[in-house]
């Protein structure tokens, strides 16, 4: 359910409360409450590529770790042939 910041009208208390839609409308209704609109929330937690925001070394891991992939899955070349996977190994 959602929370909700409701104000009594008669005390001026701001309460928050899990409601159900339907209940807090009744409550509003009633006139004793109103909603009170709170600033919403930073939902962004970053901009750009968390690549670029990385350190050199965690580049340079990810650029030896490629290097040294190589292709090999330690698939037969039937099975690599039934499942779709690509042979990019290195031939000389």
């Amino acid at each position: 359910m959602p929370t909700y910041d409701l104000r009594n009208k008669e005390t001026g208390e701001v309460k928050e409360m899990i409601l159900s839609i339907s209940k807090k409308e009744e409550m509003v209704e009633s006139g004793n409450w109103e909603q009170v609109h709170t600033s919403v929330p930073n939902l962004v937690t970053h901009s750009g590529s968390m690549l670029s925001k990385t350190s050199g070394d965690w580049k340079n891991k990810l650029d030896q770790i490629k290097n040294q992939a190589g292709g090999n899955t330690g698939l037969s070349a039937d099975k690599k042939r039934k499942y779709g996977f690509v042979d990019n190994s290195i031939h000389n």
